[in-house]
């Protein structure tokens, strides 16, 4: 498939910046086909990794049974979002992923993913105690990854370099 070029493209974030916002932030809004055809859109943390995104969640609900009916999905996450008043706009920049999600079968990139992510949200946790939680919730455990097909970050033009604004 061919994904559409960004209309306004001096707004666009190079890959360089668009990773470093991935790595940064903490959450986004994975969009799923959901049931009866609705847009399914849940908040949700992930951890990216070697040009993947990996989300974890539980053995079975919406999420799951959305991916196994249609495995297409767009993530979004707001990288900064600052009202200015005066000029009735947002100082923003923000990025969006589109790409399949698959259920992780393999049991050491199952783990080796669940591994990234607790490093994430918990730095400087020991790593015994990061291995107790994970063996705590395995029975429970899902880890999803999103193959990404199409990824681009965009910034409001009022953040636009001056340099990159002619």
């Amino acid at each position: 498939m061919e994904f559409r070029k960004m209309r306004r493209g001096r707004q666009e974030l190079s890959f360089e910046e668009t990773e470093d916002i991935l790595n940064r932030r903490t959450a986004g809004v994975l969009a799923l086909s959901g049931d009866e055809g609705y847009p399914y859109g849940v908040p949700i943390s992930y951890v990216y990794v070697d040009g993947k995104l990996y989300f974890h969640c539980a053995k079975s609900g919406h999420k799951l049974d959305a991916i196994r009916r249609d495995p297409k999905a767009s993530f979004c996450v707001i990288d900064q979002d600052q009202i200015v008043p005066e000029k009735f706009t947002t100082l923003y920049r923000s990025v969006i992923v589109f790409g399949q999600i698959r259920i992780v079968e393999d049991e050491k990139q199952k783990r080796a993913a669940i591994e990234k992510l607790g490093q994430k949200y918990g730095p400087g946790i020991s790593e015994e105690r990061l291995a107790a939680e994970i063996d705590g919730a395995w029975k429970a455990l899902e880890m999803l990854e999103m193959e990404i097909d199409h990824m681009t970050g965009k910034q409001c033009k009022e953040l636009v370099a001056p340099a990159a604004k002619q």
